[in-house]
């Protein structure tokens, strides 16, 4: 039996600041460039104003990506073009500078912060800067098995809402939230489907590295499978974690609801975070009002998560790479609606016409 009571984030979680908002919406009336005229980056500008609680917003000067890791057992099924229990590479890169994500982050000039959660490697086989908060090696096969079990769900939830706070305590402004895995979408795909009770078919995509139409047969297989085994449990949001999640998608979405507790906005990556956001929104339905949708991935299941939250992602260049890349390309979109809402100038008032004698 857990001891963690997720009704608490329910009571404890917020929305933004809604008279803040009204504030930004009136400045944003005042200034020269016309309201609207800017689309969706007015909107983006009042959202991150009424998260700081401040008019003008201030300028995003301390964004943080943030990457889980972990193996999941259901790459054994051959659903992905890696090799079961390969994720440590897709970190080495990362974290070695070498993938796109940390292209994105060495120019954008953010830290990147990657924990492993369940890669399937001995501790010394990580390349030194890697967070340590394991809760086991690997993960079950959520078509025949638990992922996890109840307290290692708990353990690896726990993770993330302390890597929250670490982030919130250090003056973290904006968080992008990324994933490294191997078999994650077929995990994500699945909690997902259970989420918005849609068949296997409809939520499972290619991956990052498209894989053929056999792979995709035993990737629906699979998902149908584990959605079996979701079901039962759907009324439990950590048991669903642990039967058919992993320990990344835990602390990711640990991660997700102490953010919003913390009041500190997110911007999620692709169907992983996605799956951990849904699986948020069910524990805590204002959680959702402190994150953005990064990007569209082109996975079917992140289309069925963003839709079901009300999310429209901010970019669509049809990047399907996971290591936070498609958040990172967003980034200097929010930070650019920040600088225009709070640097625009305000037209000067008109003086009042004399009264009539």
């Amino acid at each position: 039996m857990s001891s963690l009571n997720l009704d608490d984030f329910t009571d404890l979680i917020e929305r933004p600041d809604g008279g803040t908002r009204r504030d930004a919406e009136e400045r944003r009336a005042r200034q020269a460039v016309p309201p609207g005229a800017l689309g969706r980056l007015d909107e983006l500008g009042e959202w991150l104003s009424a998260a700081q609680g401040a008019v003008p917003v201030r300028p995003v000067a301390r964004p943080r990506v943030v990457v889980f890791a972990g193996d999941h057992g259901v790459a054994e099924l051959d659903v992905s073009k890696r090799p079961a229990g390969s994720a440590t590479e897709l970190v080495r890169e990362l974290v070695e500078g070498a993938s796109a994500g940390a292209v994105l982050a060495r120019r954008l000039d953010v830290g990147v912060r990657v924990v492993d959660l369940s890669l399937d490697c001995e501790p010394d086989a990580l390349p030194k800067g890697v967070e340590d908060r394991r809760v086991r090696r690997g993960s079950g096969r959520i078509d025949i098995e638990d992922a996890l079990t109840l307290e290692e769900a708990e353990a690896a939830f726990r993770a993330g809402m302390a890597v929250a706070d670490e982030e919130a305590d250090s003056g973290t402004d904006l968080v992008v939230l990324g994933d490294l895995s191997v078999g994650g979408t077929t995990a994500a795909a699945t909690l997902i489907a259970a989420l918005c009770g849609t068949d296997a078919s409809v939520v499972t995509g290619r991956g990052g590295d498209p894989i053929d139409d056999l792979a995709w047969m035993r990737k629906c297989a699979a998902v149908r499978d584990a959605l079996r085994r979701a079901r039962p449990v759907l009324g439990d949001q950590l048991q669903l974690l642990a039967t058919v999640g992993g320990a990344d998608l835990a602390a990711a979405t640990g991660f997700l609801l102490q953010c919003a507790m913390r009041r500190t906005p997110v911007i999620l990556d692709g169907v992983v975070s996605a799956a951990a956001a849904l699986v948020g929104q069910r524990v805590a339905f204002r959680a959702p009002d402190w994150w953005l949708a990064g990007h569209a991935s082109g996975e079917p299941a992140q289309a069925k998560a963003l839709d079901r939250m009300a999310m429209d992602p901010l970019l669509d260049q049809g990047v399907r790479l996971g290591g936070a890349t498609g958040g990172l390309l967003a980034l200097p979109l929010v930070q650019a609606a920040a600088s225009l809402a709070a640097e625009l100038p305000e037209l000067p008032e008109l003086p009042e016409p004399p009264l009539e004698s």
